[in-house]
C-alpha cells in the first residue's frame, strides 16, 4: 500500500501522507515527474525523499515510485471533495438527526466499488464517508479500503460505537483515515441514551472513543446540543478538549432534508445562534454529495435534482455547476421579500425551512428586519 499520494488539486498538485494533514504543494514539472516515474518503474527522486523527511519524518526510500506513492491523474471533471453516504442504516435513533428515514439499504459492493472508482474518477481528494452510522455496513471495510487505494484522503463520520470492533479499529490504525470525526451527545448515560433512544449508546460511545484514542487515532469531536443535553454543552466542551480533539459545536437544528419539522421540536431554544450571514459555497461546482444508491447532487441539503453517477458517469456531474446555479439563485417561498437581493441564506437549505413551514426566525438573515420594518 502506498506511503504517499501525488495529487491535481484545484488548479494545483500536492503531496500528502493518508493520515496527516500537513501537505506539501508541488510544482507541476515535479508532479509530472512522479507520473512519468510510476509509469517507468523510476525509483523516488531525491526531492521527493527529503521533503518527506522535512514534512513527516519519514523514509521514503528508493523503491520504484509506483511502490511508494499513489499518483493520481488528472480529470477532466475538476472536482476536490465529496460526500458519500455508503448507508442510511443507523444504530441510533436521534431525534434531531437531519434523514427523514434511515433504512438499512444501500448497494451490493460490486456497485460500491464502481461509484468509488466513478468519484475517484471525477478527481476528489478528500472523501468524506458518513451515514446513518458508516461503521455499521458490512461494506465498509473493503469500501473505505479501496477508497485509501484510490489515494483518497478519507474523513469518516461516526458515533463511534463501532470502534471497539476489532477488524474496524485494525484496519483504520493500519489505512490511516485524514479525520475521524465523532459525535458527543453527553456525557452521562441517562442524557446520551435518552437523545439517541438507543440503550447502551452512550458505553458504546465511550468505549469507541478511547479505543481511537489509545491507537492514535486523528480525532475529532463535534458537540450537538439539543433541548436533551443543554444542561451538559460545558461538560460536553470539556470533554472534548479533554481528548484533545475538540470541533465544531452544533446548536441549530434544521429540518430533515425533505422538509419534516418534527426534528425542530429537539432544539434547545435558549441556545440557539444567529446563524452567519451566507456568503456563496462551492457546491456543485468543486464538491458534491453521493447518496447510498449513486445518486448524486450539489450537497446533502440541495438533493433535488438527483443524477445517476452510476450509469451516467462523469456526465451526471456535469450536469451539478448548472444545478447549483440555478438554486442560489431561485427565490423560491421568498418571493415578494423586498430585501431578497441582498439575500444571505443557502437557498437549499432556505427550502427545506420553508417546507417545514419553520419560523422565519431560523433561517432568515433578514428575519428581524422584516419583522421590525
Amino acid at each position: 500500500m502506498h506511503t504517499l499520494s501525488a495529487s491535481p488539486f484545484l488548479g494545483e498538485y500536492v503531496v500528502l501522507r493518508p493520515g496527516y494533514e500537513q501537505g506539501l504543494r508541488v510544482p507541476a514539472r515535479a508532479y509530472r515527474q512522479l507520473a512519468h516515474a510510476d509509469a517507468t518503474g523510476a525509483a523516488v527522486p531525491a526531492w521527493l525523499r527529503t521533503a518527506a523527511s522535512d514534512a513527516w519524518g519519514i523514509d521514503a526510500g528508493r523503491d520504484p515510485v509506483g511502490s511508494v506513492v499513489k499518483v493520481r491523474e488528472e480529470s477532466s471533471a475538476g472536482y476536490a471533495r465529496a460526500s458519500w453516504e455508503i448507508n442510511l442504516g443507523c444504530n441510533d435513533n436521534c431525534e434531531h438527526c437531519y434523514l427523514p428515514e434511515r433504512p438499512f439499504q444501500g448497494l451490493p459492493f460490486a456497485d460500491k466499488e464502481r461509484l468509488l472508482r466513478r468519484i475517484a474518477e471525477s478527481g476528489v481528494l478528500w472523501l468524506q464517508i458518513t451515514g446513518g452510522e458508516p461503521l455499521v455496513d458490512l461494506d465498509f471495510p473493503d469500501a473505505y479500503t479501496l477508497a485509501f487505494e484510490l489515494g483518497m484522503m478519507i474523513q469518516i463520520s461516526s458515533n463511534g460505537s463501532r470502534l471497539t470492533n476489532p477488524r474496524i479499529l485494525d484496519l483504520l490504525m493500519s489505512l490511516r483515515p485524514y479525520r475521524l470525526t465523532l459525535s458527543v451527545y453527553g456525557v452521562s448515560e441517562e442524557t446520551y441514551d435518552g437523545l439517541t433512544r438507543t440503550r447502551g449508546a452512550y458505553k458504546a460511545f465511550r468505549r469507541g472513543l478511547d479505543a481511537a484514542r489509545e491507537a492514535g487515532l486523528p480525532l475529532r469531536l463535534n458537540t450537538i446540543v439539543t433541548r436533551h443535553n443543554q444542561h451538559e454543552a460545558d461538560a460536553m466542551r470539556a470533554l472534548a478538549e479533554r481528548y484533545g480533539a475538540a470541533g465544531l459545536e452544533y446548536v441549530n437544528i434544521t429540518p430533515t432534508y425533505n422538509g419534516d419539522a418534527d426534528v425542530l421540536a429537539a432544539q434547545a431554544e435558549r441556545k440557539l445562534r444567529p446563524r452567519k450571514p451566507f456568503t456563496g459555497c462551492n457546491a456543485g461546482i468543486t464538491h458534491f454529495h453521493a447518496d447510498p444508491m449513486g445518486l448524486v447532487s450539489i450537497c446533502k441539503i440541495g438533493r433535488d435534482p438527483q443524477f445517476d453517477l452510476l450509469n451516467d458517469g462523469l456526465g451526471a456531474l456535469a450536469k451539478l455547476s448548472a444545478v447549483a446555479d440555478s438554486l442560489m439563485l431561485r427565490t423560491g417561498g421568498c418571493s415578494g421579500c423586498a430585501l431578497s437581493a441582498t439575500c444571505g441564506t443557502c437557498r437549499p437549505m432556505a427550502k427545506v425551512y420553508q417546507e417545514a413551514t419553520a419560523p422565519l426566525s431560523y433561517y432568515c438573515q433578514h428575519g428581524k428586519a422584516k419583522a421590525h420594518g
